[in-house]
């Protein structure tokens, strides 16, 4: 079989085309990338359910909270008189009737610590009359792993206390608890317990370099529908997830009801699901710098989800000002300077120098229907945005789905204003979650795209039937991994019109999860990449500058090629189940093979706990100049140097 490549029709490659999605989703973030490790922390839980348009939400602020020991005499009650802080008003009076009783943390089914590890544990106390001691620390069967102790003030008012603390021994699945060493009431609220190892005190580190070794171009955040909400009330408001972090006001997760109908009162098992905003939009810029990828934050256009609401604010009415002026104001924040609003909020949280924002997504797979009048909508976003800041780059949106009458109808729309303003839109954001075969019979469809309107195929992955649905790590398959990588070919061959690309959703916390496949697993203890998390590492680290016409007269073989330098990469996916023997030609001295990066595996093969490195890439030294074995079910990473 032959790889025929022509610098006839070579392209550019456009730099960090391939970044990620971080939308919070599965745990992404409480209880995922942001390290704190106690759950419903300020005790602002709330407990959702419904249906689709009619969804109930109840303060529960003690959930994830339980008296200790277990059947203790002790009362517990979640109060909001006399808040500690008035955006997050409750917290938590815990009355014992003899010593040694309190409270305990659920922490996400327990907490694991590694020996010698160090954190830093606070919380809030007031108390009128109480003035014995209280003990706090993180315990396991044989103990206390930490322990501190002090003596609240017995003033009425709050008292902020702070330690830095050591594991004395490993553990895993234990317990948080705060103890009263005497019959009495006090009143707590705000803990944190965050390890010295988290990446700038914010970021779990393990998540974190499992990100930057992706070395994304690009991060999209916060969504999705996150960013719409199911309500407009419950959309991602980013003003509300800066500043202090006590006082930005938690919110209930959309995803805390995913799998409402039209009918009846759903509840998932992930009801109270919630964003406390430790991390918001500062953290997510600090995070774009440590990967060194650009921002690529995302504002809803005044609509809540389409598929969970018919919810919009009139692209007439006067109240659509406010959701533009968050629009522009995310620009300022970013980029603004110490003599704009904005820009003073963010020099005063830490960063006087801007973020160099680039990128702003305007809506997420939002489409044309009466309610939503949503081409209008966004025409006037676009220009609203543009003519504040020139420079940024629109993403824009062509629904939720591809080759469907509504995407070519948006797609129609957005070619016929770019007819008429080049800088509409910079790209236009479409996803597909589809089966493998989807993927393999369409791996040209990028081929017949008009080259006026630029993609960013943002949000993507195969779907394996029977298997997709497990909400855990055997969902990412190797057979939805190697069609991906085979479609990719198609994206790589075309990186004139597919400028930006990121596979979705990006993390899950096993036990935790509400969408599957996902790109990374994680539980309190391990953290790995799915197979689909190595196949986009290859396209993101093995990618040249130029690409090149490229084709495989073999049936079952998908190919591209691109180049850098004295080097090319032609990446093949072989989909068949025998081995093929391929030999690359082109019209141009592209050297000789120096090195093969290769995954191959059984398509029911995935990455788990306890095999995290099954399917990864392996290094294979190249046994003649221009001539590879292509092993059955395999992608294959040729390096060539001249």
């Amino acid at each position: 079989m032959k790889i025929t490549i022509s610098k006839e029709g070579s392209v550019p490659v456009y730099s960090g085309s391939t970044g990620i999605f971080f939308e919070d989703i599965n745990y992404a973030l409480d209880g995922g990338l942001y390290a704190e490790l106690l759950e419903n922390r300020n005790f602002e839980a709330k407990d959702v359910h419904g249906r689709i348009g009619e969804y109930i939400v109840t303060p529960d602020g003690s959930y994830a909270w339980d008296v200790f020991p277990a059947g203790a005499p002790v009362a517990l009650k979640v109060k909001d008189d006399r808040a500690l802080f008035s955006e997050n008003p409750h917290y938590l009076r815990v009355v014992t009737q003899r010593e040694g009783c309190g409270v305990s943390n659920r922490a996400y089914q327990g907490i694991f610590l590694r020996k010698g590890e160090t954190l830093r544990l606070s919380f809030w106390v007031r108390s009128y009359d109480y003035r014995g001691g209280v003990r706090a620390g993180v315990y396991a069967q044989d103990g206390a792993v930490f322990e501190v102790k002090c003596k609240p003030r017995a003033d009425g008012k709050w008292h902020r206390y702070s330690f830095r603390v050591r594991a004395k021994a490993a553990c895993e699945g234990a317990q948080f608890r705060f103890i009263l060493e005497r019959a009495g009431a006090v009143h707590i609220d705000n803990f944190s317990l965050i390890p010295d190892s988290a990446v700038y005190g914010i970021f779990r580190r393990d998540l974190a370099v499992l990100l930057k070794e992706l070395r994304p171009g690009f991060v999209r955040f916060p969504g999705g529908c996150v960013v719409e909400g199911n309500t407009l009330a419950n959309r991602y408001q980013w003003k509300n997830s800066v500043g202090q972090p006590e006082r930005r006001r938690q919110n209930w997760n959309r995803w805390a009801i995913h799998g409402a109908g039209a009918e009846g009162d759903f509840r998932s098992q992930f009801s109270h699901y919630g964003q406390t905003l430790g991390v918001g939009y500062y953290e997510y810029f600090l995070l774009c710098e440590y990967l060194g990828a650009k921002p690529l934050p995302v504002v809803g256009l005044g609509i809540a989800c389409q598929y969970m609401s018919k919810e919009a604010v009139g692209v007439d009415d006067p109240e659509l000002e406010t959701y533009i002026q968050e629009a522009l104001d995310v620009v300022e924040f970013a980029n603004g300077g110490r003599d704009t609003v904005w820009g003073r909020v963010r020099a005063e949280m830490g960063h006087p120098e801007p973020f160099g924002l680039e990128y702003l997504g305007l809506g997420n797979e939002q489409w044309q229907t009466p309610e939503s009048d949503f081409y209008r909508r966004f025409e006037l976003f676009s220009a609203r945005v543009r003519e504040k800041y020139p420079d940024i780059k629109v993403i824009g949106t062509v629904g939720p789905d591809v080759g469907t009458p509504r995407n070519k109808e948006a797609w129609a729309w957005t070619l016929k204003n770019l007819q008429k303003d080049e800088n509409f839109v910079y790209a236009s954001d479409e996803h597909f979650y589809v089966p493998p075969q989807w993927l393999y019979e369409h791996a040209d469809m990028y081929d017949q795209y008009p080259r006026a309107g630029k993609v960013y195929a943002g949000e993507y992955a195969a779907h394996v039937e029977g298997i997709a649905g497990r909400l855990s790590p055997e969902a990412n398959v190797w057979e939805g991994a190697l069609a991906e990588a085979a479609f990719m070919t198609g994206m790589e061959r075309n990186a004139d019109v597919v400028v930006m690309k990121s596979y979705a959703p990006l993390l899950a916390r096993i036990g935790y999860a509400q969408w599957s496949p996902d790109l990374i697993w994680f539980d309190a203890k391990h953290a790995f990449g799915s197979a689909n998390y190595h196949v986009q590492k290859m396209y993101s680290l093995l990618t040249g500058e130029v690409s090149y016409k490229t084709k495989a007269d073999g049936a079952g073989v998908y190919v591209s090629a691109t180049s850098s330098g004295d080097l090319t990469y032609v990446k093949a996916v072989n989909a068949t189940d025998t081995a093929v023997e391929a030999e690359v030609e082109a019209d141009f001295d592209f050297g000789e093979m120096l090195r093969i990066v290769r995954m191959a595996g059984e398509p029911g093969d995935f990455n788990s706990p306890e095999e995290p490195e099954k399917l990864v890439p392996v290094e294979v030294a190249p046994t003649a100049a221009r001539t590879a074995q292509l092993p059955p079910h395999s992608f294959s990473v040729l390096v060539f140097r001249k």
